[in-house]
């Protein structure tokens, strides 16, 4: 029994015949992804960013002031560089081979283990150049050195050629590789101009001692056949540009460059930039020494700890006792950051290098990004109280997030079900409190970081509400809006209405300043009329008055409503200097939470419109409401040919 339990099965013998060796590249071809993560577009585009990475390196030790992308009709690319030239001479402890021949054919062989070539670079672990080698069915290197050219050929990893010496180069100095990803293991796909253009372009900014010069013979879209990139303001030129004309806090974003040479007495450096906007959702995109860190590390720790106690101390300094509540989640929500650094023998997780580990980095991010932030804020307390109001404002919507999960709240009378997406007030009685009903979810967003938690209350509805006098009466309870509209107001409607059960003193609906905006408060003031009527009889109805212009000129702001009120300010002037800057808002869901809150929602500086029926001709009311909202469209055509006449200028 024994004996059978301890025998092996047919065919499986296992011995030193067993254990198969395979070379560097053999084993590159068979597992990629230990390499460069897969086979799949992604890891092929990896392959273009090594190479350019090994330039970079070259640019950023001071020896290569341009670099050269260009995509060739034939799938092939080029990446080419004034450098220093990898090293043709033979290797010192392989002489039979040259140090080139070593670098694209030998794992873990490299100038930038010892630090003697590289103060910093991105290429740590030596597989760079030989995994492209290995992944490629084609691969040529030419090598400009010491005033003279060299070549060499390779494919899948092997040499098709020696090194050859192919004349002088008297003029010429650096590297130029050109490869072609093997389809046998890339399959049918291929490179794409316009991520290589993106790539490169990312690659200028970074590093802004060097030129980039950019080449496709491929139709791509809009991509350009032929650019030059070189930003002088690096990473702050980037967010400009990533931004474009969304509105910030901050005219200029907050940003530097620290040497830690000068401050922690190590090779590196660390640059940076960021501002906050209303307009997008918040993002970080972080590098070391120029190769993307999509997955973040050590180096983004840092830099959001540094802005993190910078705002904080910012508010204890000028009063603002909330401050304390602003968490990381706060600032990173609607800030936009770049974070670069050059640091010696980075560790990343992973050969891909998605993610810093250099527990180094958090701290010397940190203690560089500080104190220059301090400052910063210090000396534009315009922009830092934007921003610390708006931080506030977001740290008192997740707290109320995670304190008002369940958003049922109790009546004076009873506690009442309420829809999902209605964003109460705390407030326990009807005294003073307000609900928004407002377009969609985007603007939805804006209004909860505008509002008064305790008295104002937010509910957003989907596009156009059902006009309940061109529907039959059983469809209106079938209709989503409508029922939690009735909901949340809790107090009936139709014949079951009571105005004494209504929740909130104040019902604004607040839409669009725009042709659409007008139609969903047109249908919303037609159910009230209609469905609801005491309640515009007894005053709790109100249209908001959100503005359409926003004028800006130097230190003066206003904001106007008309297209008139625009032409007018715009003649006179806002008593600043300089040009008048004009932001026309298409929408809430554009406008920030600051200027939402100061025009519309704040009852200090608000206007409301509230919604009367003429007591003297109250037919005359309904009558008017039945033709325009009504089942007869020729009752629409004739209202609107009896007073086209008296329509000046239609905006649209």
């Amino acid at each position: 029994m024994a004996d059978d339990l301890l025998s092996a099965p047919k065919g499986s013998d296992y011995n030193a015949a067993s254990i198969e060796m395979l070379d560097d590249m053999e084993h590159v071809r068979l597992r990629p992804g230990m390499y460069i993560g897969g086979k799949d577009d992604r890891a092929l585009h990896h392959m273009v960013a090594e190479i350019i990475d090994n330039s970079m390196d070259e640019a950023v030790a001071g020896h290569a002031s341009w670099i050269e992308v260009e995509v060739h009709d034939n799938g092939h690319v080029t990446v080419r560089d004034n450098g220093r030239g990898i090293p043709t001479d033979p290797h010192p402890k392989v002489p039979e081979k040259s140090a080139l021949e070593i670098i694209f054919c030998t794992l873990n062989a490299g100038g930038k283990f010892s630090g003697d070539a590289y103060e910093t670079s991105g290429g740590l672990h030596g597989v760079g150049s030989s995994v492209v080698n290995a992944l490629s069915d084609h691969l040529r290197v030419e090598v400009a050195r010491n005033k003279e050219l060299f070549a060499m050929e390779f494919s899948r990893g092997l040499p098709t050629t020696k090194l050859e010496k192919i004349g002088a180069a008297p003029n010429r100095r650096g590297t130029s590789v050109t490869f072609h990803p093997d389809p046998d293991i890339f399959g049918s796909l291929t490179l794409k101009p316009a991520r290589l253009f993106a790539m490169a372009r990312s690659k200028a900014y970074l590093f802004s001692g060097v030129e980039i010069r950019w080449k496709t013979a491929l139709e791509d879209g809009d991509t350009p056949r032929e650019a030059t990139f070189h930003f002088p303001g690096g990473l702050s030129d980037y967010l400009n540009e990533t931004l474009g004309e969304a509105t910030t806090y901050a005219d200029q974003p907050f940003s530097g460059t620290v040497d830690f040479k000068e401050k922690f007495k190590v090779p590196g450096k660390v640059e940076w930039a960021i501002n906050w906007t209303p307009s997008r959702d918040g993002f970080i995109q972080s590098y070391c020494n120029t190769v993307p860190t999509p997955e973040g590390g050590t180096h983004e720790s840092g830099f959001w700890a540094a802005i993190l106690k910078g705002i904080r101390a910012y508010g204890e300094l000028s009063g603002n006792r909330k401050a304390g509540q602003i968490t990381r989640d706060d600032i990173a929500t609607g800030g936009s950051a770049l974070v670069s650094v050059f640091i010696r023998e980075p560790q990343f997780v992973g050969q891909t290098k998605d993610r810093l580990s250099t527990e180094a980095a958090q701290k010397m991010v940190e203690g560089a990004v500080r104190d220059h932030f301090d400052n910063w804020l210090a000396a534009d307390t315009k922009s830092a109280g934007a921003i610390l109001d708006f931080l506030v404002l977001r740290a008192e919507e997740r707290l109320r997030r995670r304190q008002e999960k369940e958003t049922a709240r109790k009546s004076a009378t009873k506690k009442l079900r309420l829809p999902g997406k209605l964003t109460d007030c705390s407030a326990k009685t009807r005294d003073g409190t307000e609900i928004f009903l407002v377009e969609g979810d985007s603007a939805g967003g804006s209004a909860k970081a505008a509002r008064n938690r305790e008295n104002q209350a937010l509910l957003p509805l989907r596009g156009k509400i059902l006009n309940v006098l061109g529907a039959a009466s059983s469809k209106l309870m079938q209709n989503q809006e409508i029922k939690d509209l009735c909901e949340a107001l809790g107090c009936g409607m139709g014949t079951r209405f009571n105005v004494d059960d209504l929740r909130y003193d104040k019902v604004i609906i607040m839409t669009d300043a725009d042709v659409d905006g007008a139609h969903i408060a047109s249908l919303l003031m037609t159910f009230f009329f209609t469905q609801m009527r005491p309640l515009i009889d007894h005053g709790h109805l109100y249209l908001a008055c959100p503005p359409l212009y926003r004028l800006t000129q130097g230190a003066h702001r206003i904001y106007v409503a008309s297209d008139a009120e625009k032409d007018e300010a715009m003649a006179k002037g806002l008593g600043g200097k300089g040009k008048i800057d004009v932001q026309r808002f298409k929408g809430l869901g554009e406008m920030d939470a600051k200027d939402l809150k100061e025009t519309t929602m704040d009852p200090g500086s608000r206007t409301l419109i509230r919604v009367t029926i003429d007591e003297d001709t109250p037919g005359e009311t309904g009558d008017l409401v039945e033709r325009l909202m009504g089942k007869k469209p020729e009752l629409r055509f004739q209202y609107i040919q009896e007073n086209a006449r008296f329509v000046e200028e239609l905006d649209v």
